[in-house]
């Protein structure tokens, strides 16, 4: 395998690991805003999603900030990565594996929002 699809690779992994770490940064500071305050759980959704896709955004830019050209793809390979994860941790939790209109939509959201992290990641270095 080529060197520098080896350093990718593991850009992606580096990348995905930060964009869980945001998630679950912020979903535990939700959950503690939740039990200790009054907000409501209809935000929920929301919630996930504008989280779902900073985090892709940073895994795209982490995947893609070292990398000699391609930023977009390895951003989206990065988003897929983090959909296909987020995908399996439902399923464990739901103990169901279906693939709805939620997991379709987070699946696009990932790709594109990685793939946007990726541009802006091969840039940044210029």
């Amino acid at each position: 395998m080529n060197i520098e699809i080896k350093k990718q690779i593991g850009n992606i992994i580096s990348g995905v690991l930060i964009a869980y770490a945001i998630t679950c940064i912020v979903f535990i500071g939700y959950a503690i805003l939740l039990t200790y305050t009054n907000i409501t759980e209809n935000n929920i959704s929301l919630i996930v999603t504008v989280t779902s896709i900073i985090s892709v955004v940073v895994a795209g830019f982490d995947s893609a900030k070292e990398a000699e050209g391609k930023g977009w793809l390895w951003g989206m390979i990065a988003g897929l990565v983090y959909a296909i994860i987020l995908v399996c941790i439902m399923t464990w939790v739901q103990r169901e594996f279906m693939i709805d209109s939620r997991a379709i939509t987070l699946l696009i959201l990932s790709i594109a929002g990685g793939g946007l992290g990726g541009v802006i990641g091969i840039n940044f270095k210029r």
